[in-house]
Parts: C-alpha cells; sequence; structure tokens
C-alpha cells in the first residue's frame, strides 16, 4: 500500500490504557497487520505486551502464512501458530484444494509451536455455489481428521453458515477443543455450541451499537467458555471502527465486555488467559 514507513505508523490508534492483569488475544494476523502498518513483529508485539496483552495466537490462511505463522512462533514465546487454509482460499482452488490440502498436512505436526487448526470452516456470504461450498465442506474435513490426529485446538471460521457448520462437526465428529473464533450467532446459536463444550471467541464486533443479538449471545456463555480476539487487521473495536486493528487494541473490547457482563476486570483478564491456555496449551512470554 502507499505511504512512507513512518506516516503509517502515524495512522495508527492511539494505545489505550493498559489492562489491570495480562491477557491473551486469542486470534490474529500480526503478519498482515506488518504489511498495513510498517511495524516489525517484535514492534507489534511490543505494543502489545505493553497494554498487558501479553500472548497471542498467529492464524494462517494458507500454506504460506501457515509457514509463516509458524516461523513467527518459534521466534517469539508469547506466540503459538494455528495453520489452515481458509474456506474462502478452498473455494478458489478447485481441482488444486487435493494439492494444497496434502503441503497444509505436513505443517500440521511440524513444530510444537502449532496449536491450532484452523481457521478453517464454511463461508456463505462470499461463496454461494454450490460447488464451492462442496470445496470448504471437504477441506473442512480435512482440517478436522488433522485436529484429531494431532490433538490439536480446531479454529472454526462461520459467515452466514451456522447450521452446516454444526452439521459437519456432527458428523465428522469434533476434536475435544473447538473455538468459534469471531463468534457472529446469537443466543441460541451460542447456547447449540456451548451445549457441545465448544469456546465461543468474540471479536470488536461486539462492540458496535446494532450488534445486540451478538451481545445476547455473548450474556449467555459461561465465563470458562469465553475467549476475545482481534482477529487484526479486522473488526477494530470501538471507538476506532473502520480503522486497522492490532492486539494492543484488545483491551477495548475486554473493558467493553467485563462492563457488559459486570466482572471485575483483572479477574477477567485472568480468565481469559487460563481460557486460551486450555484450548491451545499452554505457553509463556520472554
Amino acid at each position: 500500500m502507499g505511504g512512507s514507513r513512518s506516516s503509517l505508523k502515524d495512522e495508527l490508534p492511539v494505545s489505550p490504557e493498559a489492562l489491570p492483569a495480562p491477557t491473551t488475544d486469542a486470534h490474529t494476523h500480526a503478519l498482515s497487520v506488518v504489511e498495513y502498518s510498517g511495524l516489525s513483529v517484535a514492534d507489534a508485539l511490543a505494543m502489545a505486551a505493553a497494554v498487558n496483552v501479553s500472548r497471542l495466537v498467529e492464524v494462517g490462511t494458507d500454506v504460506a502464512s501457515s509457514a509463516a505463522a509458524i516461523e513467527v512462533a518459534q521466534e517469539h514465546p508469547e506466540v503459538v501458530a494455528a495453520v489452515a487454509i481458509h474456506p474462502n482460499d478452498a473455494a478458489r482452488l478447485g481441482d488444486r484444494l487435493g494439492a494444497e490440502l496434502e503441503r497444509l498436512e505436513a505443517l500440521v505436526g511440524s513444530s510444537d509451536r502449532v496449536r491450532g487448526v484452523g481457521e478453517t470452516g464454511l463461508d456463505y456470504f462470499r461463496t454461494k455455489d454450490a460447488a464451492a461450498r462442496a470445496l470448504q465442506k471437504e477441506s473442512f474435513a480435512a482440517h478436522i481428521a488433522w485436529a484429531k490426529q494431532h490433538d490439536l485446538a480446531l479454529v472454526i471460521h462461520d459467515r452466514d453458515a451456522h447450521a452446516d457448520i454444526l452439521d459437519v462437526l456432527d458428523a465428522e465428529g469434533a476434536p475435544d477443543r473447538v473455538q468459534l473464533h469471531c463468534f457472529s450467532g446469537d443466543a441460541d446459536f451460542a447456547r447449540q455450541c456451548l451445549d457441545r463444550g465448544y469456546w465461543l471467541s468474540f471479536p470488536g464486533t461486539v462492540t458496535f451499537t446494532p450488534n445486540e443479538s451478538l451481545r445476547e449471545a455473548l450474556d449467555v456463555t459461561p465465563s470458562d467458555r469465553l475467549l476475545v480476539e482481534t482477529d487484526a487487521p479486522y473488526l477494530t473495536p470501538m471507538p476506532f471502527r473502520g480503522r486497522p486493528n492490532s492486539s494492543y487494541l484488545l483491551p477495548h473490547t475486554v473493558r467493553f465486555i467485563a462492563e457488559r457482563r459486570r466482572e471485575d476486570l483483572a479477574g477477567l483478564c485472568a480468565q481469559l488467559a487460563a481460557n486460551a491456555s486450555a484450548l491451545f496449551g499452554e505457553w509463556g512470554t520472554r
């Protein structure tokens, strides 16, 4: 994109007040943040740490970004990786999907820094064609199998496909640990996921005024099944909606959730970190 390195940095939102206790960004794309911002990975991690966002889950969406996520996780102890072919990429690959799935499978067990398989799932917002949706389901089933084989968390992308997401998981048999990334359903869908033991991960969209049904889903989510994420560089919380996102902005969403649920902020930070460890395993900071 255009602009100098310094001017891009100048466009970043100001840092919020630090959280009172360390917590975890349960889903981010820090390498994409680096592309738009001119920051280095180390810069982005330092900005997050300065506001007590002490750990990140870096998520791949194709073979190249998944390999890069592993490299970042190997270099930075505060990061773990999830690897995947995004459902929209699966739909576009056509008859090349099988070969790409083989390449991705080689990454799944390649490092103990890989803690998740995903984001995988279904996206009916961008993919309308029945044949392309069938490719998404084929890819989804492969990711489910790898998560079970390697005892990894399954990270799900679900856009306008709630019923089919559950149908595929029920048919294939879900792994022990499942995250509904960027949860977008209502309270009824939340209960269906929670009844299956899944974790629900809420991004900055929960702060948007029109999304009361999403907040009602938040209301019914037990504390031990709650996660918070940025999905950076997307879905920036209020008051910076529409601007690029990064992990250092997670405190806006965490504070909003604490106020909505009338919970102690430090206690919520600790619970979110514990939940991330329950899902992805323990990992530390420097």
